[in-house]
């Protein structure tokens, strides 16, 4: 059985505010969260987990994106969970160095490092029975932006975009907006 995706919290970015779009992945016994960053309040957050029946202890993954607060904010919502950045794995006391890419956080879910937002970013792709969905800041939303205006690496960004869009993924769960799929107008 392939894992579940859902959508806790759709991002946003504009002149109101910024917020990430969290994620939830039921994978057999892994319960992850992906960027439990910046939102209204908490209860964005934990309560469309606890309408799934999770509790917060219960999460036992918890993987950034990257380090901005806006998309790692809530982490200490989850402090019994394993924390997976680009760099390593943290629980706990403990600090494991790994490289993030090929890493498998369960059996249907993996990143892969794609820097170009930040030199530290990684895309999380989860196969469901929907097909492969990349959850990822090498998009803002569905528009792009074509040109990320806090991009520290424009070309690594886009040659990131087309590895993803090359893995033929039915959606992408986009930094700040809804999920969408991919087309001949998302931006590479």
């Amino acid at each position: 059985m392939n894992a579940q995706l859902t959508v806790l919290h759709d991002g946003y970015a504009n002149a109101d505010g910024v917020a990430s779009t969290v994620v939830f992945v039921r994978d057999g016994a892994a319960l992850v969260v992906i960027d439990p960053g910046m939102v209204r309040h908490p209860r964005l957050i934990l309560d469309p987990l606890a309408g799934l029946g999770v509790r917060p202890d219960e999460i036992t993954d918890v993987i950034l994106s990257h380090h901005h607060p806006d998309h790692s904010w809530h982490l200490a919502l989850f402090p019994s969970a394993r924390v997976h950045d680009v760099w390593a794995v943290y629980q706990g006391d403990r600090w494991d160095d790994q490289p993030a890419e090929g890493r498998h956080v369960s059996d249907h879910v993996r990143l892969i490092e794609t820097p170009g937002h930040t030199p530290q970013d990684v895309t999380t792709l989860v196969d469901t029975d929907d097909g492969l969905i990349a959850c990822t800041h090498l998009w803002w939303h569905a528009d792009g932006p074509a040109d990320d205006p806090r991009a520290t690496d424009t070309s690594a960004l886009r040659a990131g975009r087309q590895r993803v869009l090359n893995l033929h993924v039915s959606k992408v769960v986009p930094g700040h907006g809804p999920a969408f799929a991919p087309g001949p107008s998302t931006p590479r």
